[in-house]
């Protein structure tokens, strides 16, 4: 365990100041075109493109297939040295074709994913698309080298590197702002060197993220070549396992993209893409901090014991992560709940706007505890090799999110659009957390469910006296038309406080009701301090 908490505390360390700085980058990024408006939705589709792109690729071939292969493969008489060189010579041909095809059919990726924008408006969407899609290859190799990385227990560098991102970013926007001035919302404000500077700054900060990476990777011990004799090395098993999480992603993306499409119908008055993206900026904090940062080393482990076939050690390692996961985000989730209003704020330039955006990121917390969950399930069918269960238990999920987004439109206001897709999205979440670890508990029979029953309700239980102190706090702030509101950086002191009185609360009711499960969110927040 304690190998897993200093991992832990390095990746949530990381993570924190990542998501930190990330934040302070939506800021400026809000100032520099807006929050809602045409040209920051414009701007919102074409990032999002590479995005959308490397997710197929990447949970497609590295995230379900990299750490298990490689640790299976350290067992070579070479350590896998082999195996991973030709792995990464056949991943940088896939990364390079993929970016080189989105760059020749950018027109047609945008009129996908926002078949409703304006003839300007998709213009200004394609300008910024051939300046955002070159981060396919860079997004691709920083994932190839972090996931290997991880699978050889250097967890570090992956979650630190996004700060130089975010770092470049902040200072190129801040540059745009200087340049050419604040909230450029209307498409008609755009000229090809405000396009450059954008566009070029979220390009540049991906390629120092990815070109940070390699000054670690000689603390793995491996010394790579190109190889393209992919005969002999298990390869084709390898496809075979991603030809399955390949599936799953596009499933994944057809169903976000008929999202995107259906809620570009809001865009220009109401919460639309641009918004979506940062409420989701905002739900990820805490999923990234405690879910991936804990979740990660435990998958390492996972996959270690399951290529040993020590599966009572494997339910035990799933139990133990689920359980001090979910006592962390539990209670982010009712802390940004009580303060879904500042948080909003964050990144929208006033009041009126924070207060509309306030229900998105509201939709999404519902579902924040299942993802979670999620995430160490499915991880742990990746290390028994098994990607073709997450993708039957995934097109459910995607199923529920197509058949919502297609007739929401009919019962919801624009104005409410985005909220309601965002909820629908939670929604369809929990459906495919249940069915997962049924599957799980199928495969593996006890996954000690009784006893993370029990923490469960004991979280609960804290959770809705701390909620509501959150809340009271909010109000005692002034509520909606308190200072928290009043600008972006009061926003975000405002969220601190809430969150803060909220946490108080929520440790203070498990401290009367003896959980023990503090002990070990003690011990592993004692590795954040300076020393340890």
């Amino acid at each position: 365990m304690s190998s897993l908490g200093r991992a832990s505390a390095i990746l949530g360390a990381g993570t924190l100041i990542s998501r930190l700085t990330g934040l302070v980058r939506t800021i400026v990024l809000v100032a520099a075109i807006g929050s809602i408006g045409r040209a920051g939705d414009a701007f919102g589709t074409a990032n999002q493109l590479p995005n959308n792109i490397f997710t197929i690729i990447q949970t497609g071939i590295l995230t379900a297939v990299i750490i298990p292969q490689i640790i299976k493969a350290g067992s070579h008489k070479d350590g896998g040295q082999a195996f991973i060189s030709k792995l990464f010579t056949l991943g940088t041909m896939v990364f390079v074709g993929a970016t080189a095809l989105a760059m020749l059919v950018a027109p047609w990726l945008v009129f996908i994913y926002a078949k409703d924008f304006t003839a300007d408006q998709h213009a200004l969407a394609t300008a910024f698309a051939y300046w955002c899609l070159p981060q396919i290859l860079f997004y691709g190799l920083y994932a190839l080298v972090g996931e290997t990385l991880n699978a050889k227990r250097v967890f570090g560098p992956y979650t630190w590197a996004p700060i130089a991102n975010n770092v470049i970013s902040i200072v190129g926007f801040l540059l745009f702002i200087a340049l050419f001035g604040d909230d450029r919302r209307d498409v008609d404000m755009w000229d090809p060197s405000m396009i450059a500077v954008l566009g070029g700054t979220a390009t540049l900060g991906i390629v120092v993220q990815a070109v940070i990476l390699l000054f670690a990777w000689r603390r793995t011990g491996l010394h790579l070549r190109p190889d393209f004799r992919w005969r002999g090395v298990g390869l084709r098993h390898v496809g075979r396992l991603a030809g399955w999480t390949f599936a799953m992603v596009i499933a994944g993306q057809l169903a976000g993209l008929v999202q995107a499409t259906t809620v570009s119908e809001a865009s220009g008055d109401h919460p639309s893409g641009f918004m979506m993206m940062a409420a989701w900026l905002v739900f990820m904090l805490p999923y990234s901090i405690f879910t991936v940062s804990i979740g990660t080393p435990y998958f390492t482990q996972i996959s270690e014991h399951a290529a040993e076939g020590r599966d009572d050690e494997v339910r035990g390692d799933v139990a133990r992560c689920i359980r001090v996961v979910s006592l962390f985000v539990v209670v982010s989730t009712v802390a940004l709940f009580a303060a879904a209003i500042p948080a909003t704020r964050i990144f929208t330039n006033g009041d009126t706007e924070a207060i509309a955006a306030a229900p998105v990121l509201v939709g999404y917390l519902v579902g924040l505890l299942p993802l979670s969950v999620l995430f160490i399930v499915q991880r742990t069918f990746y290390a028994y090799g098994d990607t073709r269960t997450p993708f039957w238990f995934t097109v459910v999920q995607c199923l529920i999110i197509v058949g919502s987004a297609l007739v929401l439109p009919s019962f919801v206001p624009l104005s409410q659009l985005a909220a309601a897709i965002a909820l629908s999205q939670s929604i369809a979440g929990t459906v495919q957390m249940i069915i997962a670890v049924w599957m799980l508990r199928q495969r593996l029979g006890s996954l000690e469910l009784g006893r993370t029953a029990l923490s469960l309700g004991r979280y609960a239980i804290a959770a809705i006296p701390a909620g509501f102190a959150g809340w009271g706090a909010f109000l005692l702030l002034g509520g909606a038309e308190g200072w928290t509101t009043a600008d972006k950086l009061l926003g975000a002191l405002g969220t601190g406080v809430i969150g803060a009185v909220t946490v108080v609360v929520y440790i203070l009711v498990l401290l009367a009701l003896r959980a023990p499960e503090l002990k070990v969110a003690t011990g592993l927040l004692r590795r954040f301090l300076p020393g340890r």
